[in-house]
């Protein structure tokens, strides 16, 4: 079974990955944004975003999805980090999950603009990519994980 950071620990993950041959009926699958929209009954069913899949769709069911996976596809491509913070802003309280090409360096980042699953295209690195998330202990900026800045948690 493949294994994940998932709440700052890694831990088996319990969802089938995404099949895009599959037809949509699996509670425990992650569905293409085509198969997931296809489908009538979308509560307790897993999306998979591509880079350019907004996340529009998915706003009216933020509070039926589990899960929402945002597929990194080269690391170099950041609008994963948007839909992240956009989704979170808007009440999404699921499990958000990065997923395939980020690197380590950017794990902090990625916790802070709301993802708290990373599944890491490559699990021999998990151990050392569980630590990143551990670099910096305070934040001067505001984030999804921390609304207020440092000079406003100080005074």
């Amino acid at each position: 079974m493949p294994r994940l950071i998932k709440l700052g620990a890694i831990v088996e993950d319990q969802w089938q990955p995404l099949d895009p041959d599959t037809s949509p009926a699996s509670r425990q699958q992650i569905l293409s944004m085509e198969q997931w929209l296809a489908v009538d009954d979308k509560s307790g069913l897993a999306v998979q975003l591509e880079p350019d899949q907004a996340p529009d769709p998915l706003f009216d069911y933020l509070a039926d999805i589990p899960l929402i996976a945002i597929n990194f596809p080269v690391f170099t491509d950041g609008r994963g980090f948007s839909y992240a913070r956009e989704l979170r802003e808007r009440g999404y309280r699921g499990e958000l999950r990065a997923c395939g090409q980020f690197i380590r360096d950017q794990m902090t980042y990625l916790h802070r603009v709301g993802f708290d699953a990373f599944q890491m295209a490559d699990e021999s690195e998990l151990e050392e990519a569980l630590a990143r998330l551990e670099d910096f202990s305070e934040h001067y900026q505001a984030a999804i994980d921390q609304p207020l800045p440092l000079f406003r948690r100080r005074s």
